[in-house]
């Protein structure tokens, strides 16, 4: 059998051959590709003899899979999967599993780079000291005290959660199905967004979710609150937050995903928004992070060998 890694991991080549020989062996053929190519073209031909692919977030479409007649496991290195075609993989019967959980503290630890950015306008002050300004009109707010809204109570939502108790901030939480969390008070969306000073996005994109934030949702907020977005793009409606930040509906937000992946085209609504934060869809990496990806990745092709599969989605 083959196993091609269609990318590099973000770990080092020597690395990676080192964990497959320690989790794999030497029961399967390992083809590791130094670049990262979306064409669907070279896609099919790094694809089309393997009976497992490595990927981690770009398309990876029916028009490519159907071009696999031996594939038998995608092993998406990426903790969402709607950049795959699963229900086609489920019509082939092929395995298609994630790596939930290998970025958990990393963009927790984003969320709150972001929010506390936002709260103590770091980056305007950083501006303000290179023009030789001072702080008037740039102080913020302390975390302590303050409404911290979560969107979805999956793994990331409840470590930003605790994060959030630390800082002293009583939690909210919207969650499509009730969970116990100590600390956390869940409520329906709507309660959330009125009552939060700052709302953070932690759902998959699907179908409910898509478009989950947009113009009435956002007219619900404070007007003093900020929205953080480190889930997917099209989980909030790009032109109603431009508009909503334009018009002072909200104070501010920070965006580290988009419709789609960087670069971002410059004329892109939400970069000429004011009071907006955005980074190249980086929250989910960090060296550790894709040490623990790397390893998740190994361990769900040994289980599949195995007969044991794990992390299915």
């Amino acid at each position: 059998m083959k196993l091609v890694f269609l990318e590099p991991l973000g770990i080092s080549r020597e690395s990676l051959e080192k964990l497959v020989q320690e989790k794999i062996g030497d029961s399967m053929e390992v083809v590791y590709y130094p670049d990262r190519r979306e064409e669907e073209e070279e896609l099919i031909r790094r694809s089309q003899d393997a009976d497992v692919v490595v990927l981690s977030n770009f398309p990876y479409r029916k028009n490519v899979i159907e071009k696999c007649p031996n594939l038998k496991m995608i092993c998406v290195a990426f903790t969402g999967v709607d950049h795959v075609d699963v229900e086609y993989c489920r019509q082939r019967g092929i395995l298609v599993c994630n790596c939930a959980g290998y970025s958990t503290v990393a963009v927790a630890d984003l969320v709150f780079g972001m929010a506390i950015d936002l709260a103590r306008n770091i980056l305007p002050c950083n501006q303000a000291v290179r023009n030789q300004g001072t702080k008037n009109g740039l102080v913020g707010y302390e975390l302590e005290g303050k409404i911290f809204g979560v969107v979805g109570l999956g793994a990331i939502g409840q470590r930003v959660a605790r994060i959030a108790n630390a800082f002293g901030c009583r939690v909210l939480a919207y969650n499509r199905s009730q969970k116990s969390v100590d600390g956390v008070e869940q409520v329906d969306l709507d309660t959330l967004l009125a009552q939060s000073d700052i709302v953070s996005l932690h759902v998959p994109l699907n179908d409910a979710t898509r478009g989950l934030i947009g113009k009435e949702e956002l007219a619900k907020m404070k007007p003093g609150a900020f929205l953080i977005n480190t889930a997917r793009g099209p989980v909030v409606d790009s032109q109603a937050l431009y508009e909503a930040l334009e018009k002072g509906v909200i104070a501010g937000a920070a965006v580290d995903v988009f419709e789609t992946e960087p670069p971002i085209e410059p004329d892109h609504i939400l970069l000429k928004a004011p009071n907006l934060i955005a980074t190249p869809h980086v929250a989910f990496a960090t060296q550790q992070a894709f040490e623990k990806r790397a390893v998740i990745v190994c361990d769900n092709i040994a289980g599949w060998l195995e007969g044991r599969p794990v992390n299915l989605v």
